[in-house]
C-alpha cells in the first residue's frame, strides 16, 4: 500500500464530520477503555525555549480498529496574541504505514462537544431542564447541536461577554441554532435555576463560582491549553461531586485539579468516576446534595476515534 497518508483539511474535515454520528463512535471508545481494547497515555506537554509557547502530543491506541495515532497542538506565543492550531495523524497497527493527516481544528471541537454531552447523559438529572451555555463562539455552539437532544430542555439561558456588542445577526445566528435559545444579560442571570451549565470559554482563570449557584447543578468544564488554566475555583473542588473524562490522565493535567491538590488539599482519588466507568454503568450517577463537576481535558483517543472515522468515511 502507499505509505503517503490521505490529506484533509479543514473544510473536508467538516463536511465529513457531518455524516457520522459523533456520539455514537465516542460512546464505543470509551467503553472500550472500560475493557481494555483502547490505551489513553498521559497527554505530553514540550515547552519552547525563551517562553515562546509549547506543544501537547495527545496519543492514543485502538486495538479493536487497528490504528493508532497522535494529535499535535502548538501554543505559538505573538505579539498579536498567541496561536493554536492541532493536526492529527492516523496509522495502521497491520502495516506501521500512516493512512490519514487531518486538520484536527474540526475534530478537536466536535470531539470536545460531544464528550461533554455523554457526560451530560451520563451524570445530568433525567428530569433536567434548564440550560445554560457560558460561552458563545464555535465550542459552545458545538457543545449546543450535541447536548440539545439528551434533554427535554425548557429553556436554554446562552451567556458571553462578547455578545454585549454582537450584531444583529450574530444573535439571530445563535437563536437560530435551537429556539429554545435565550440570551442572557450576565452569567448570574444565565445560571440563575439552571440544572445543567456547560462551562465552554477559553478563559485561564475562574468564570462561576459553584459557592453562589441557587441550587446544586451539573457543571461541565473544557477550558483552554494555557498553563493551568481553569473555569472554576480550585478550592471548589472539596465541595463538588467530581467527574472526568478519564480519571488516569485527567487529575495531572486539569488546571483546577493541580492547583487544588496543591494548595488545597484535594486529593485526586476523591474523582467518583470518568467516563469509561460511567458509560460501562461501573458507577451510579451522582446524587445532587451538592454541586456536581465534570471535567474534561480531551483526550488523544477521541481525536483518533473521529480521525479513523473519517477515514473510513472517504
Amino acid at each position: 500500500m502507499s505509505s503517503t497518508p490521505h490529506v484533509i483539511h479543514q473544510a473536508q474535515a467538516r463536511e465529513l464530520l457531518g455524516q457520522i454520528d459523533v456520539p455514537s463512535i465516542l460512546r464505543k471508545l470509551f467503553r472500550d477503555l472500560a475493557t481494555g481494547q483502547a490505551v489513553q497515555p498521559a497527554q505530553q506537554l514540550v515547552e519552547f525555549p525563551q517562553a515562546a509557547g509549547d506543544f501537547i502530543n495527545y496519543l492514543g491506541v485502538l486495538a479493536e480498529d487497528g490504528v493508532y495515532g497522535v494529535k499535535t497542538s502548538p501554543y505559538i506565543v505573538r505579539e498579536q496574541g498567541p496561536l493554536v492550531t492541532a493536526w492529527t495523524l492516523l496509522m495502521s497497527m497491520q502495516t506501521g504505514q500512516p493512512l490519514l493527516l487531518c486538520d484536527a481544528a474540526e475534530l478537536t471541537t466536535a470531539r470536545t462537544a460531544a464528550t461533554t454531552a455523554l457526560a451530560v447523559d451520563a451524570l445530568a438529572p433525567l428530569s433536567a431542564r434548564r440550560l445554560a451555555i457560558i460561552g458563545s463562539g464555535k465550542v459552545a455552539q458545538a457543545h449546543l447541536h450535541y447536548v440539545k437532544g439528551f434533554r427535554d430542555w425548557q429553556r436554554i439561558s446562552v451567556f458571553s461577554p462578547s455578545l454585549a456588542n454582537a450584531s444583529t445577526d450574530t444573535i439571530a445566528q445563535l437563536k437560530g441554532l435551537d429556539p429554545r435559545v435565550v440570551i442572557a444579560s450576565s452569567c448570574e442571570t444565565a445560571v440563575e435555576d439552571a440544572d445543567v451549565i456547560l462551562l465552554c470559554t477559553s478563559s485561564a482563570g475562574p468564570v462561576l463560582d459553584p459557592a453562589r449557584l441557587t441550587k446544586p447543578a451539573l457543571i461541565t468544564s473544557i477550558s483552554t491549553n494555557a498553563p493551568r488554566a481553569h473555569e472554576v475555583p480550585p478550592q471548589r473542588l472539596n465541595t463538588m461531586q467530581v467527574f472526568c473524562d478519564y480519571r488516569r490522565t485527567t487529575p495531572g493535567s486539569a488546571g483546577e485539579m493541580l492547583i487544588a491538590a496543591e494548595q488545597y488539599g484535594w486529593d485526586p482519588r476523591a474523582v467518583a468516576g470518568d467516563l469509561p466507568e460511567l458509560l460501562s454503568e461501573q458507577v451510579q450517577r451522582p446524587t445532587y446534595d451538592s454541586p456536581v463537576f465534570f471535567r474534561s481535558i480531551g483526550l488523544g483517543l477521541e481525536d483518533i476515534a473521529l480521525a479513523n472515522a473519517l477515514w473510513r468515511q472517504l
